[in-house]
């Protein structure tokens, strides 16, 4: 039976790498593995046999003491508490291969230098850009930036990149710079995976040479999602109400175009949405946070996806989550997103950012014939069915960790 140890900060679906790290035990532990796990103590935490093996949660905003702010600020760095738990774990037992998600701010790269200095081969997914920039998501001030690349990573400090905050600036500062000089993530690493193209050329222009990438693209679980490829008439947005999600474009391309538009999540931008609809006049319902069925059924009734991103996305989940329930998806030229979509087949694209394009791109799908979106629907199915399952994910999984020299039968 193999054995492996995943690494992640939350133990509960918080976030698309959340997701994808608690159905990626899920999916090897059908497959007879034996599945270990890592993570930081939390109340919303799933429940796992290796809970008490895991280290203390930092959650950055809450009220905590100064003396805990401090240690909680030097544990960001370098945490001596989960380094020593992630051993015993790993002495315990004893996985063939450790395989890390997010880990950054939280669990530290302490984590994997441990399971390096065990003899256990490491990788990491890489779910956004941190080993490239302090602040994680190449923004600043709502917009994409990368001057870290060019006048290097105090910048983070002078624009505030985290948050408008000049402390936490500077400690994301300080973290980066001291990992960067202690060559702690390149020397604890065998493989990077990345589920896009888009970040392993992006790590390319920004210099990173080692360790080597694997390509593994996300997938859907498509035997449990039955697709309806009969077109709605209205078009969904699903996952997060926020600023970089570019949903301020699509409400002003809603407007525009006259379309009717259903947001389905929650976020910091609601209040702001809900204004702007009242304001503009656009057809916008807000259909608040949705999950499982309900949120499928939601797909369903759909005419299309839409992605307005105005940062660079990975490999959105949702993407192939309306392939599998047999909707196009529209999606903003930046990111991963184009490796996504095939324009004229399983959707279309447009500028990311420019409302015009998008309500031009919105107009076309409201017109064209209920029969040609849903032959673009049913190629989007064909689509994910092929290249991106639960089977082929796994096979990709097993062969990047071959290539790490794991003991994988």
């Amino acid at each position: 039976m193999p054995k492996i140890l995943l690494i992640n900060s939350y133990h509960y679906r918080r976030g698309g790498a959340d997701v994808v790290y608690l159905e990626q035990g899920r999916l090897l532990r059908e497959m007879g593995w034996r599945v270990a796990e890592f993570a930081m103590r939390h109340p919303k935490n799933e429940p796992s046999e290796f809970a008490e093996h895991f280290s203390e949660e930092i959650e950055y905003g809450h009220d905590y003491s100064a003396f805990t702010k401090l240690r909680h600020a030097a544990k960001v760095i370098y945490s001596f508490e989960a380094a020593k738990k992630i051993r015993d774990l790993i002495h315990r037992e004893r996985p063939d291969v450790v395989h890390a998600h997010n880990l950054y701010h939280h669990l530290s790269p302490s984590v994997v230098r441990a399971a390096r200095q065990c003899g256990i081969p490491v990788l990491l997914t890489t779910h956004d850009l941190k080993l490239l920039c302090p602040a994680i998501s190449m923004l600043s001030n709502g917009e994409i930036c990368e001057e870290c690349k060019i006048s290097g990573r105090f910048s983070v400090v002078r624009k505030r990149c985290l948050k408008g905050s000049l402390a936490l600036s500077s400690l994301v500062f300080a973290e980066s710079s001291l990992h960067a000089l202690s060559g702690i993530y390149r020397n604890s690493i065998d493989r990077l995976i990345s589920p896009s193209r888009f970040f392993i050329d992006k790590f390319g222009e920004w210099g990173w040479t080692d360790p080597p990438f694997s390509h593994i693209p996300n997938f859907a679980d498509v035997e449990s999602l039955t697709p309806s490829f009969e077109p709605g008439r209205h078009f969904l947005y699903f996952g997060r109400l926020s600023k970089e999600k570019g949903l301020v474009t699509l409400l002003d391309a809603a407007a525009k175009s006259g379309v009717e538009v259903w947001l389905v999540g929650t976020g910091p931008m609601e209040a702001d949405l809900r204004r702007q609809a009242e304001v503009s006049g656009a057809r916008v319902r807000f259909c608040g946070f949705q999950k499982g069925a309900a949120l499928w059924s939601l797909i369903r009734s759909s005419r299309a996806v839409v992605l307005p991103s105005e940062w660079y996305e990975n490999a959105p989940l949702s993407i192939l989550e309306a392939y599998a329930c047999g909707k196009p998806a529209l999606g903003a030229r930046i990111g991963g997103i184009p490796e996504l979509i095939r324009a004229g087949e399983t959707g279309d694209m447009f500028e990311s950012g420019d409302s015009d394009d998008l309500a031009r791109v919105l107009r076309h799908f409201e017109q064209a014939p209920d029969q040609e979106v849903a032959a673009q629907g049913r190629q989007a199915r064909a689509w994910v069915e092929r290249d991106f399952t639960v089977r082929r994910h796994v096979e990709r999984l097993i062969e990047a960790y071959r290539l790490t020299g794991a003991r994988i039968s």
